[in-house]
């Protein structure tokens, strides 16, 4: 791991909004085990009530049922904080196409809220989750930041209204803040369930279970699949960032180039199983192909992803084989 001598004041606080979702207990859990205090703020909207669970053991760790989209809610939240890992939102670019309202009132004004609050109580670095969807129907790769193309869903509108909105916040108020453009994040207690449920975890539940999955569109799609371990770094060390580089934002992923074809294939040969797919439409709003530059975030995050993306997937399928029946 890329953040085994990661240190911070042992006085320092940790909110995670989110905290019940996949990413944001990756980041709890790492940040108990390293035995600092957290906060989650989460409404187990898309959250797990189990992602809360586990850790209320730990005297460490508090947990607030509560929505970004109320001011008053985020304020206490991030009373006495050190630190905001700004998870919190809805994901999914189809969802989005459908919901585009709801996304609206979520992604934006729930992180618009976020860091007005961040900013009222005085939090030293508001750490935020983008989207590699920004760069919509931009051709060129790898993506670089700065060169984004035409936007292609609402979702994708609402990360880039965040980007816009963390780096006013620096540039007016002083807020130290740091947009994470993640691609394609995968591992454990990512929820393989519900027609908008990632790719990596389906197709593992799905062959699992000895059923049929269906690739949209050809599997000659491509992405830069991100182990959570890296999204993990990521989010520490730009904790750890220097102040001048307050209103960016970087490219979190490996760097490589994954077709989904392959994915399918490499999960077949691992699990053993031979099952051809069903090929179904292209989905809407969605990219043919994604591949991060992560120079910047290397230059000034330090940012080293440890993880290559067949050694990730290898553990995600381990961690599903042993976890699938419990929780989900």
């Amino acid at each position: 791991m890329g953040y085994e001598n990661i240190k911070f004041d042992r006085s320092s606080v940790f909110l995670v909004t989110g905290g019940a979702g996949f990413i944001g207990s990756n980041l709890c859990e790492t940040l108990l085990n390293m035995g600092y205090k957290v906060k989650c703020l989460d409404n187990l909207s898309t959250g797990k009530k189990a992602h809360v669970d586990m850790f209320l053991n730990n005297s460490n760790y508090e947990f607030i049922n509560g929505d970004i989209r109320n001011y008053d809610t985020c304020l206490k939240a991030s009373k006495d904080v050190t630190y905001i890992l700004h998870q919190a939102a809805w994901g999914s670019v189809p969802r989005s196409i459908e919901f585009p309202l709801l996304y609206e009132e979520i992604n934006i004004k729930g992180t618009l809220n976020m860091l007005e609050a961040a900013r009222q109580n005085g939090v030293k670095k508001f750490v935020y989750a983008s989207s590699s969807s920004v760069y919509g129907d931009e051709m060129a790769l790898p993506k670089v930041e700065g060169k984004e193309g035409n936007l292609l869903s609402p979702y994708a509108l609402t990360k880039m209204v965040n980007e816009k909105y963390a780096r006013l916040y620096s540039n007016i108020y002083g807020l130290d803040t740091f947009g994470l453009r993640y691609f394609n994040v995968f591992g454990k207690r990512q929820d393989p369930k519900g027609q908008y449920a990632a790719v990596i975890p389906k197709f593992i539940k799905q062959l699992l279970n000895d059923e049929r999955p269906t690739i949209d569109g050809s599997g000659n799609q491509s992405r830069d699949f991100t182990y959570i371990e890296n999204v993990v770094e990521a989010n520490l060390k730009a904790c750890l960032a220097p102040s001048k580089f307050a209103g960016e934002v970087f490219n979190i992923a490996y760097g490589s180039r994954e077709y989904l074809i392959d994915v399918y294939n490499f999960l077949l040969e691992v699990l053993n199983k031979n099952i051809k797919p069903n090929f179904g439409p292209e989905r809407k709003g969605d990219i043919m192909h994604s591949n991060a530059d992560i120079t910047k975030a290397k230059k000034m995050l330090n940012y080293k992803p440890s993880w290559p993306f067949e050694e990730g997937l290898k553990e995600s399928i381990l961690w599903y084989i042993q976890n699938l029946g419990k929780q989900f």
